[in-house]
């Protein structure tokens, strides 16, 4: 039986404290679960080490593997002719297919996708390329904001399937898929050996740096491969140089036609009308544009002289300030401030780096839920959720505000 003292001293130990961060549980010997109760890592020397999945499966497989060829006799190939052969082949490569079985490689598309255009068709071919028939999975990000996120998560994922209905069941729409954090860590807790990540050629060493610095520590997969899908040229015509930013810049000089050449012919006249209407209203683009966010707010590309002095002049981006990356979705405090890019961390002391076009400041004060994602409570001071939960762990009913009755009668 434990002591009080080495209770003490696990739960102040770097393994409790990481495995906090993942949030893990104890089994009470030593050991740490998932959120889906599998058993992941042990508690070594103070510090977690990770349970290698793939090599315990592979180990646990060969053997039955074997006992089962010895068991068997081999039996005589039967003479068929080649034209049944191949018809027997197809029918084995269709059923292969629609086998419903998960492969050992996922390839994942995350992006803003805000609003969606016709060039983000070519990243998602990149992406089913890249997975060369095993499973594809494209995650639109989580955020909203009228600068440049005007469109909320559900309806943007509408316009996408119906702008690219090739994928409409591999585009996903998951409240928890909020950085590209939770799609890897999802990932791995569902089996996946390996991951492809299909991101623009600007974006590939962001994500290159990021998802590989923590394998082995918030996931373990035996490969991670960042896939370009293609150098993007902005000054370009048509798809090559179309562009969210372009997009909304057409929305704010209300120029239908320019926004109508960023659709796909996938999404008619009407819905790319009801698409524009949606934009609009999102980035709060009335009659007077002197009422409307400036330039590089909405579209920093396209004024980034005009980001670069508020950011010189300290206007943005202070020390201290929290700022969530366009690119990953992960929210963080900013640190440094270098000439033109921050050093950020997350609460769960995650460093991340980004360029001043590619942040916004994080603003999510409309967050009424309890639970930010499963198993965090929503902790943001000034939110509905916060005071709920606040109310919870007081055992606080309801709340009245206090009157007093007795100035207002004299008044």
């Amino acid at each position: 039986m434990k002591s009080f003292f080495q209770f003490l001293n696990e739960a102040q130990s770097a393994a409790s404290m990481q495995a906090k961060k993942l949030n893990l549980k104890s089994d009470g010997h030593g050991g740490w679960l998932d959120t889906r109760g599998n058993f992941v890592a042990t508690t070594e020397d103070g510090k977690l080490k990770f349970v290698d999945k793939k090599k315990k499966k592979s180990e646990d497989e060969r053997p039955a593997q074997q006992k089962r060829a010895q068991a068997e006799p081999k039996a005589e190939p039967k003479k068929t002719a080649p034209e049944a052969t191949s018809k027997q082949a197809e029918k084995e490569g269709e059923g292969s297919q629609t086998s419903g079985e998960s492969t050992e490689t996922l390839t994942v598309a995350f992006g803003r996708f805000n609003p969606p255009t016709v060039g983000h068709g070519k990243l998602l071919s990149a992406a089913k390329k890249a997975s060369a028939g095993e499973d594809l999975k494209i995650y639109p990000s989580r955020s909203q904001d009228p600068k440049k996120n005007p469109l909320d998560p559900d309806m943007k994922i509408s316009y996408m399937k119906k702008m690219f209905p090739e994928y409409e069941e591999n585009i996903i729409n998951d409240d928890e898929m909020r950085s590209i954090f939770n799609v890897l860590t999802t990932a791995d807790e569902q089996g996946y050996r390996s991951v492809n990540i299909v991101v623009g050629s600007d974006r590939q060493a962001e994500f290159e740096n990021l998802a590989t610095k923590y394998n082995g520590e918030l996931y373990d997969f035996e490969e991670i491969r960042v896939i370009s899908a293609g150098v993007r040229d902005a000054d370009a015509e048509g798809v090559e140089g179309m562009s969210a930013s372009k997009m909304r810049k057409a929305v704010m000089d209300d120029d239908f036609k320019a926004f109508r050449s960023g659709t796909p012919k996938e999404l008619d006249d009407g819905d790319t009308q009801a698409l524009f209407d949606a934009v609009r209203a999102g980035m709060g683009v009335k009659k007077k544009k002197a009422e409307v966010a400036e330039m590089w707010e909405i579209a920093p590309k396209y004024d980034q002289r005009g980001l670069r002095e508020q950011y010189v002049n300290g206007l943005i981006y202070r020390l201290g300030d929290i700022v969530e990356s366009l690119h990953t979705g992960l929210v963080g405090k900013i640190i440094r401030r270098g000439t033109n890019h921050l050093i950020c961390v997350t609460k769960e002391d995650y460093m991340f780096k980004s360029w001043i076009r590619d942040v916004m400041e994080y603003t999510e004060k409309k967050m009424e839920r309890r639970m930010r994602v499963p198993g965090k409570p929503n902790t943001l001071e000034g939110t509905g959720g916060y005071t709920k939960n606040a109310m919870a762990a007081t055992g606080t009913s309801s709340i009245k505000n206090f009157i007093n009755k007795y100035k207002i009668k004299k008044s």
